[in-house]
């Protein structure tokens, strides 16, 4: 188990998209994308706040290849930005998007759903991805931490490259202070790891493990 310093009152653990279309053989594989559930869940009970997010597209999503006529892993200019273009995976209802059999739910203190919206995607827990007004939505996370007196959030999940580091950039830039765990992230990328690290460092986010 990781030697982690957890103040119970004030730290928070964020599970970062640990279902099945992310796992290998799912939709949207993340290369031993299941080795990490087990770990999490070993620590789960060390932390008093549990927030778990979930991937939750309606079909046809803005983010999938299928709704534009593309080939998964294309980009394409969506609302001013260049959005990656996915796999349909994690439509809501379906098992890919259920949590992992071996994910504790009981403990969770909050079950987060994102990219809902058929038109924007969203893979930060803090804010939605770019929008038709411009603007990045907030989901609320960052309040109801800060009401439940968290000033600390600890990231592990899915993926490294993408929902991990997007939640991390945005907590910090919330004011908490962001500690990545980094041997319980894996990436759709790995190949790109120095971007992301330097995404995480321009962030204050630290990376342990």
């Amino acid at each position: 188990m990781m030697q982690l310093d957890i103040a119970r009152d004030t730290d928070a653990l964020l599970m970062v998209d640990l279902q099945p279309d992310f796992m290998p053989g799912g939709a949207l594989a993340v290369a031993e994308g299941d080795r990490v559930v087990e770990p999490i869940a070993a620590i789960v009970p060390r932390f008093r706040t549990v927030v778990a997010t979930q991937d939750w597209h309606p079909r046809g999503h803005v983010s999938f290849a299928s709704a534009h006529g593309r080939r998964p892993y294309e980009t394409l200019m969506v609302h001013g930005y260049e959005q990656t273009l996915w796999p349909d995976h994690c439509v809501k209802g379906s098992r890919g998007a259920a949590f992992h059999p071996a994910v504790p739910l009981e403990p969770v203190s909050m079950i987060l759903r994102k990219g809902a919206d058929p038109d924007i995607d969203s893979y930060s827990a803090f804010r939605e991805n770019l929008g038709p007004d411009g603007t990045r939505r907030p989901t609320g996370l960052a309040g109801w931490l800060r009401e439940r007196g968290i000033r600390r959030v600890f990231l592990c999940g899915l993926a490294r490259d993408f929902c991990v580091l997007w939640s991390a950039e945005d907590a910090a830039a919330a004011g908490f202070d962001v500690v990545v765990l980094d041997p319980l992230t894996r990436a759709v990328f790995p190949e790109r790891a120095a971007e992301a690290n330097a995404r995480f460092a321009r962030a204050g986010a630290r990376l342990v493990g």
